[in-house]
């Protein structure tokens, strides 16, 4: 299984503790899998987040390579 990294940004940070994280996984959901095990709340957080791997927006179902980055970016408010 590949080893990446995920990069957690804004509320997904805070409900991780920490702003990146590397894990095996094999797609974006297993990645999501694979962080969240201990934490609902990162699980919940990750749910609704969009994901970019190495800059490209990417879906659940994205294969993963070893070395990528996955940036985990929940929906953002402001004006």
């Amino acid at each position: 299984m590949p080893e990446v990294t995920i990069r957690y940004f804004a509320a997904a940070r805070a409900a991780a503790g920490r702003s990146t994280a590397t894990a095996e996984a094999t797609s974006i959901r297993d990645l999501v899998s694979t962080v969240s095990t201990d934490s609902p709340e990162l699980a919940r957080v990750l749910g609704i987040c969009t994901f970019l791997l190495d800059g490209q927006r990417a879906d659940p179902t994205t294969p993963l390579h070893a070395g990528a980055q996955v940036d985990a970016l929940p929906p953002f408010a402001g004006g």
